[in-house]
Protein backbone atom coordinates (compact mmCIF):
# COMPACT_ATOMS: atom_id res chain seq x y z
CA UNK A 1 0.00 0.00 0.00
CA UNK A 2 1.25 3.73 -1.04
CA UNK A 3 2.12 5.21 2.08
CA UNK A 4 -0.06 8.53 1.38
CA UNK A 5 -2.83 6.02 1.06
CA UNK A 6 -4.37 4.71 4.67
CA UNK A 7 -6.38 2.42 4.84
CA UNK A 8 -9.75 4.30 5.47
CA UNK A 9 -9.29 6.19 2.24
CA UNK A 10 -8.88 3.19 -0.17
CA UNK A 11 -11.67 1.64 1.87
CA UNK A 12 -14.19 4.61 0.82
CA UNK A 13 -12.57 5.05 -2.66
CA UNK A 14 -13.27 0.78 -3.45
CA UNK A 15 -16.83 1.24 -2.23
CA UNK A 16 -16.93 4.44 -4.41
CA UNK A 17 -16.06 2.33 -7.54
CA UNK A 18 -18.64 -0.43 -6.78
CA UNK A 19 -21.57 2.07 -6.07
CA UNK A 20 -20.91 3.33 -9.54
CA UNK A 21 -20.78 -0.02 -11.39
CA UNK A 22 -23.41 -1.27 -9.53
CA UNK A 23 -25.41 1.40 -10.99
CA UNK A 24 -24.14 1.94 -14.17
CA UNK A 25 -23.13 -1.31 -15.71
CA UNK A 26 -25.91 -3.76 -15.27
CA UNK A 27 -24.01 -5.91 -18.19
CA UNK A 28 -20.75 -5.64 -16.90
CA UNK A 29 -21.69 -6.20 -13.31
CA UNK A 30 -23.30 -8.99 -14.14
CA UNK A 31 -20.25 -10.74 -15.47
CA UNK A 32 -17.80 -9.67 -12.72
CA UNK A 33 -20.32 -10.59 -9.83
CA UNK A 34 -18.96 -14.34 -11.15
CA UNK A 35 -15.30 -12.84 -9.89
CA UNK A 36 -13.23 -13.51 -6.69
CA UNK A 37 -13.31 -10.36 -4.52
CA UNK A 38 -10.21 -9.02 -5.10
CA UNK A 39 -10.79 -9.21 -9.16
CA UNK A 40 -14.44 -7.49 -8.59
CA UNK A 41 -13.08 -4.85 -6.69
CA UNK A 42 -10.04 -3.68 -9.61
CA UNK A 43 -12.32 -3.81 -12.03
CA UNK A 44 -14.98 -2.04 -10.75
CA UNK A 45 -12.17 0.54 -9.99
CA UNK A 46 -11.71 -0.10 -13.87
CA UNK A 47 -15.04 0.79 -14.95
CA UNK A 48 -15.79 3.74 -12.44
CA UNK A 49 -12.63 5.36 -14.56
CA UNK A 50 -13.75 4.32 -17.84
CA UNK A 51 -17.33 5.58 -17.19
CA UNK A 52 -16.22 9.10 -16.29
CA UNK A 53 -14.31 9.23 -19.18
CA UNK A 54 -17.96 8.28 -21.34
CA UNK A 55 -19.23 10.77 -19.17
CA UNK A 56 -17.33 13.95 -19.87
CA UNK A 57 -17.88 13.21 -23.51
CA UNK A 58 -21.44 12.76 -23.12
CA UNK A 59 -22.00 15.92 -20.84
CA UNK A 60 -23.21 13.79 -18.09
CA UNK A 61 -20.02 14.76 -15.33
CA UNK A 62 -21.14 13.49 -12.64
CA UNK A 63 -23.84 16.55 -11.58
CA UNK A 64 -27.23 14.99 -13.43
CA UNK A 65 -26.23 16.29 -17.02
CA UNK A 66 -28.48 14.52 -19.76
CA UNK A 67 -28.10 14.96 -23.68
CA UNK A 68 -29.69 17.30 -25.86
CA UNK A 69 -32.02 15.34 -27.57
CA UNK A 70 -31.66 17.34 -30.85
CA UNK A 71 -28.00 17.00 -31.37
CA UNK A 72 -26.93 20.16 -31.13
CA UNK A 73 -24.86 19.34 -27.56
CA UNK A 74 -25.25 18.88 -24.23
CA UNK A 75 -26.84 20.18 -21.33
CA UNK A 76 -25.35 20.36 -17.96
CA UNK A 77 -27.00 19.91 -14.34
CA UNK A 78 -28.55 23.70 -14.43
CA UNK A 79 -29.47 23.30 -18.17
CA UNK A 80 -26.88 24.99 -19.84
CA UNK A 81 -24.76 23.67 -22.86
CA UNK A 82 -21.94 22.19 -22.30
CA UNK A 83 -19.56 23.54 -25.23
CA UNK A 84 -17.20 20.32 -26.76
CA UNK A 85 -14.34 22.70 -25.71
CA UNK A 86 -14.69 22.30 -21.98
CA UNK A 87 -15.78 18.88 -22.76
CA UNK A 88 -12.13 18.58 -24.33
CA UNK A 89 -10.49 20.34 -21.66
CA UNK A 90 -12.01 18.42 -19.23
CA UNK A 91 -10.94 15.22 -21.25
CA UNK A 92 -7.08 16.34 -21.77
CA UNK A 93 -7.54 17.50 -17.54
CA UNK A 94 -7.88 13.41 -16.97
CA UNK A 95 -5.37 12.30 -19.37
CA UNK A 96 -2.82 14.42 -17.69
CA UNK A 97 -3.82 13.03 -13.87
CA UNK A 98 -3.62 8.93 -15.44
CA UNK A 99 0.30 10.53 -16.58
CA UNK A 100 0.78 11.10 -12.69
CA UNK A 101 -1.61 8.22 -11.48
CA UNK A 102 1.24 7.85 -8.91
CA UNK A 103 -0.33 10.84 -6.95
CA UNK A 104 -3.54 9.81 -7.11
CA UNK A 105 -3.96 10.17 -3.39
CA UNK A 106 -3.00 13.97 -3.54
CA UNK A 107 -5.66 14.47 -5.08
CA UNK A 108 -8.44 12.83 -2.79
CA UNK A 109 -10.23 11.24 -6.05
CA UNK A 110 -11.73 7.92 -5.04
CA UNK A 111 -11.65 6.46 -8.60
CA UNK A 112 -8.07 7.87 -9.32
CA UNK A 113 -7.09 6.11 -5.55
CA UNK A 114 -9.10 3.46 -6.67
CA UNK A 115 -7.50 2.60 -9.91
CA UNK A 116 -3.70 3.57 -8.58
CA UNK A 117 -3.99 0.76 -5.84
CA UNK A 118 -5.51 -1.86 -8.25
CA UNK A 119 -2.26 -0.86 -10.90
CA UNK A 120 -0.12 -1.59 -8.22
CA UNK A 121 -1.63 -5.23 -7.70
CA UNK A 122 -2.57 -5.81 -11.76
CA UNK A 123 -0.86 -5.20 -14.60
CA UNK A 124 -3.34 -3.28 -15.62
CA UNK A 125 -2.25 -1.32 -18.84
CA UNK A 126 -2.99 2.27 -17.67
CA UNK A 127 -1.89 3.45 -21.66
CA UNK A 128 -5.44 1.63 -22.34
CA UNK A 129 -7.22 4.62 -20.71
CA UNK A 130 -5.31 6.77 -22.78
CA UNK A 131 -7.26 5.46 -26.04
CA UNK A 132 -10.57 5.31 -24.54
CA UNK A 133 -10.05 9.25 -24.14
CA UNK A 134 -8.52 9.78 -27.65
CA UNK A 135 -11.88 7.12 -28.94
CA UNK A 136 -14.21 9.79 -26.47
CA UNK A 137 -12.55 13.18 -28.12
CA UNK A 138 -13.78 11.26 -31.68
CA UNK A 139 -17.78 11.90 -30.45
CA UNK A 140 -16.87 15.26 -28.98
CA UNK A 141 -15.63 16.36 -32.55
CA UNK A 142 -18.58 14.89 -34.40
CA UNK A 143 -16.54 12.09 -35.75
CA UNK A 144 -18.01 10.39 -38.79
CA UNK A 145 -16.15 7.12 -40.12
CA UNK A 146 -16.01 6.78 -44.09
CA UNK A 147 -14.95 3.36 -44.04
CA UNK A 148 -15.18 0.24 -41.59
CA UNK A 149 -11.69 0.64 -41.42
CA UNK A 150 -12.16 3.94 -39.63
CA UNK A 151 -15.03 2.50 -37.24
CA UNK A 152 -12.79 -0.47 -36.40
CA UNK A 153 -10.01 1.87 -35.11
CA UNK A 154 -12.71 4.08 -32.99
CA UNK A 155 -13.93 0.72 -31.90
CA UNK A 156 -10.59 -0.53 -30.55
CA UNK A 157 -10.48 2.82 -28.77
CA UNK A 158 -13.40 2.83 -26.59
CA UNK A 159 -14.44 -1.23 -26.79
CA UNK A 160 -10.86 -2.78 -27.65
CA UNK A 161 -9.04 -0.76 -24.45
CA UNK A 162 -11.52 -2.22 -21.97
CA UNK A 163 -10.90 -5.91 -23.61
CA UNK A 164 -7.13 -5.11 -22.72
CA UNK A 165 -7.78 -3.52 -19.45
CA UNK A 166 -9.94 -6.02 -18.48
CA UNK A 167 -7.56 -8.93 -19.39
CA UNK A 168 -4.93 -7.16 -16.82
CA UNK A 169 -7.25 -8.21 -14.33
CA UNK A 170 -8.12 -11.47 -15.36
CA UNK A 171 -5.15 -13.15 -16.14
CA UNK A 172 -3.78 -16.01 -17.51
CA UNK A 173 -3.41 -19.46 -17.34
CA UNK A 174 -1.12 -20.52 -19.93
CA UNK A 175 1.10 -22.98 -19.06
CA UNK A 176 4.08 -21.79 -21.91
CA UNK A 177 4.02 -17.83 -21.70
CA UNK A 178 5.87 -17.93 -24.95
CA UNK A 179 3.25 -19.98 -26.73
CA UNK A 180 1.52 -18.59 -29.34
CA UNK A 181 -2.17 -18.37 -28.22
CA UNK A 182 -0.75 -16.41 -24.63
CA UNK A 183 1.17 -13.83 -26.82
CA UNK A 184 -2.26 -12.98 -28.99
CA UNK A 185 -4.41 -12.73 -25.81
CA UNK A 186 -4.42 -8.87 -25.85
CA UNK A 187 -5.38 -9.32 -29.67
CA UNK A 188 -8.30 -11.81 -28.76
CA UNK A 189 -9.16 -9.25 -25.60
CA UNK A 190 -9.01 -6.39 -28.47
CA UNK A 191 -11.01 -8.23 -30.77
CA UNK A 192 -13.82 -9.09 -28.28
CA UNK A 193 -14.27 -5.40 -27.13
CA UNK A 194 -14.33 -4.58 -31.19
CA UNK A 195 -17.19 -6.83 -31.16
CA UNK A 196 -19.35 -5.83 -28.04
CA UNK A 197 -18.79 -2.18 -29.56
CA UNK A 198 -20.31 -2.83 -33.00
CA UNK A 199 -23.34 -4.77 -31.13
CA UNK A 200 -23.54 -1.40 -28.86
CA UNK A 201 -23.46 0.52 -32.35
CA UNK A 202 -26.36 -1.84 -33.81
CA UNK A 203 -28.92 -1.44 -31.12
CA UNK A 204 -28.27 2.52 -30.43
CA UNK A 205 -28.85 3.52 -34.16
CA UNK A 206 -31.94 5.55 -33.01
CA UNK A 207 -30.41 6.92 -29.89
CA UNK A 208 -27.03 7.92 -31.44
CA UNK A 209 -29.09 9.80 -34.40
CA UNK A 210 -31.04 11.54 -31.75
CA UNK A 211 -28.00 12.86 -30.33
CA UNK A 212 -26.68 13.87 -33.66
CA UNK A 213 -24.09 10.80 -34.20
CA UNK A 214 -23.90 8.42 -36.96
CA UNK A 215 -21.35 5.13 -36.54
CA UNK A 216 -22.30 3.20 -39.33
CA UNK A 217 -19.63 3.69 -42.06
CA UNK A 218 -20.55 5.62 -44.87
CA UNK A 219 -19.29 3.04 -47.58
CA UNK A 220 -22.13 0.39 -45.83
CA UNK A 221 -24.74 3.14 -45.82
CA UNK A 222 -24.06 3.79 -49.46
CA UNK A 223 -23.72 0.22 -50.56
CA UNK A 224 -26.84 -0.41 -49.24
CA UNK A 225 -28.82 3.02 -50.12
CA UNK A 226 -30.05 4.13 -46.75
CA UNK A 227 -30.50 7.34 -45.10
CA UNK A 228 -30.87 7.12 -41.82
CA UNK A 229 -33.77 9.55 -40.92
CA UNK A 230 -36.64 9.08 -38.26
CA UNK A 231 -40.35 8.75 -39.47
CA UNK A 232 -43.03 10.76 -37.70
CA UNK A 233 -44.03 8.91 -35.04
CA UNK A 234 -40.37 8.69 -34.05
CA UNK A 235 -39.29 4.96 -35.73
CA UNK A 236 -35.76 4.66 -37.57
CA UNK A 237 -37.40 4.67 -41.41
CA UNK A 238 -36.26 1.39 -43.13
CA UNK A 239 -37.59 2.15 -46.94
CA UNK A 240 -38.02 -0.98 -48.94
CA UNK A 241 -35.73 -3.20 -45.79
CA UNK A 242 -32.60 -1.75 -46.66
CA UNK A 243 -32.01 -0.61 -43.11
CA UNK A 244 -33.00 -4.39 -42.42
CA UNK A 245 -30.12 -5.28 -44.59
CA UNK A 246 -27.86 -3.16 -43.42
CA UNK A 247 -28.15 -4.24 -39.74
CA UNK A 248 -28.31 -7.96 -40.89
CA UNK A 249 -24.94 -7.73 -42.75
CA UNK A 250 -23.18 -5.33 -40.19
CA UNK A 251 -24.09 -8.14 -37.29
CA UNK A 252 -23.32 -10.88 -39.42
CA UNK A 253 -19.64 -8.93 -39.46
CA UNK A 254 -19.70 -8.65 -35.66
CA UNK A 255 -20.43 -12.11 -35.40
CA UNK A 256 -16.71 -12.63 -36.77
CA UNK A 257 -15.14 -10.42 -33.85
CA UNK A 258 -16.80 -12.36 -31.52
CA UNK A 259 -15.47 -15.57 -33.02
CA UNK A 260 -12.03 -14.17 -32.80
CA UNK A 261 -12.75 -13.03 -29.21
CA UNK A 262 -13.56 -15.76 -27.65
CA UNK A 263 -10.59 -17.81 -28.26
CA UNK A 264 -9.49 -15.90 -25.62
CA UNK A 265 -11.18 -18.05 -23.03
CA UNK A 266 -9.32 -21.16 -22.79
CA UNK A 267 -6.49 -18.83 -21.86
CA UNK A 268 -8.34 -17.17 -18.69
CA UNK A 269 -8.76 -19.11 -15.28
CA UNK A 270 -12.49 -20.67 -14.66
CA UNK A 271 -13.87 -17.90 -12.72
CA UNK A 272 -12.27 -15.12 -15.33
CA UNK A 273 -13.52 -17.42 -18.37
CA UNK A 274 -16.78 -17.66 -16.72
CA UNK A 275 -17.10 -14.01 -16.09
CA UNK A 276 -15.54 -12.95 -19.85
CA UNK A 277 -18.18 -15.52 -20.89
CA UNK A 278 -21.54 -14.35 -19.33
CA UNK A 279 -20.54 -11.12 -20.44
CA UNK A 280 -19.93 -11.95 -24.08
CA UNK A 281 -23.16 -14.24 -24.07
CA UNK A 282 -25.09 -11.21 -23.35
CA UNK A 283 -23.96 -9.30 -25.75
CA UNK A 284 -23.77 -11.77 -28.28
CA UNK A 285 -27.77 -12.55 -27.28
CA UNK A 286 -28.36 -9.00 -28.01
CA UNK A 287 -26.69 -9.51 -31.45
CA UNK A 288 -28.58 -12.75 -32.27
CA UNK A 289 -31.91 -10.81 -30.93
CA UNK A 290 -30.88 -7.79 -34.13
CA UNK A 291 -29.80 -9.93 -36.63
CA UNK A 292 -33.29 -11.98 -36.70
CA UNK A 293 -35.37 -9.20 -36.56
CA UNK A 294 -34.07 -5.69 -37.08
CA UNK A 295 -37.05 -3.68 -36.16
CA UNK A 296 -36.41 -4.70 -32.33
CA UNK A 297 -34.25 -1.57 -33.13
CA UNK A 298 -35.89 0.52 -34.54
CA UNK A 299 -38.44 2.14 -31.97
CA UNK A 300 -35.72 2.36 -28.79
CA UNK A 301 -32.96 0.64 -27.21
CA UNK A 302 -32.99 -3.42 -27.10
CA UNK A 303 -32.07 -4.81 -23.60
CA UNK A 304 -32.37 -8.84 -21.81
CA UNK A 305 -34.25 -9.22 -19.11
CA UNK A 306 -33.01 -9.78 -15.84
CA UNK A 307 -34.14 -13.45 -15.77
CA UNK A 308 -32.16 -13.75 -19.72
CA UNK A 309 -29.02 -12.23 -18.21
CA UNK A 310 -28.47 -15.09 -15.20
CA UNK A 311 -29.47 -17.35 -17.36
CA UNK A 312 -26.53 -16.45 -19.31
CA UNK A 313 -24.60 -16.17 -16.07
CA UNK A 314 -25.28 -19.90 -14.54
CA UNK A 315 -24.45 -20.87 -18.19
CA UNK A 316 -21.52 -19.22 -18.14
CA UNK A 317 -20.23 -20.18 -15.10
CA UNK A 318 -20.79 -24.24 -15.65
CA UNK A 319 -18.87 -23.98 -19.02
CA UNK A 320 -21.63 -23.59 -21.35
CA UNK A 321 -21.36 -21.90 -24.42
CA UNK A 322 -20.74 -17.70 -24.16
Amino acid sequence: MNASMNAAQLTDAFAATESITRSQARNFYYGIRLLPRAKRTALCAVYALARRIDDIGDGDIANGDVGDIDGNGDIDGNGELVPAERKLQQLTELSAQLDSIDRAAESGDPVLVAVAEVSRHFPIPLGAFQELIQGVQLDVRGARYETFEDLTQYCRYVAGSIGRLCLGVFGSQATDPAAPDYAAAPDYADALGIGLQQTNILRDIREDLLAGRVYLPAEDLDRFGVRLRLADDGRLVDEDGRLSELIRFSAKRAGNWYAEGLKLLPLLDWRSRSSCAAMAGIYRQLLGRIAADPALVFGGRLSLSGTDKGRIAVRALMGGPA
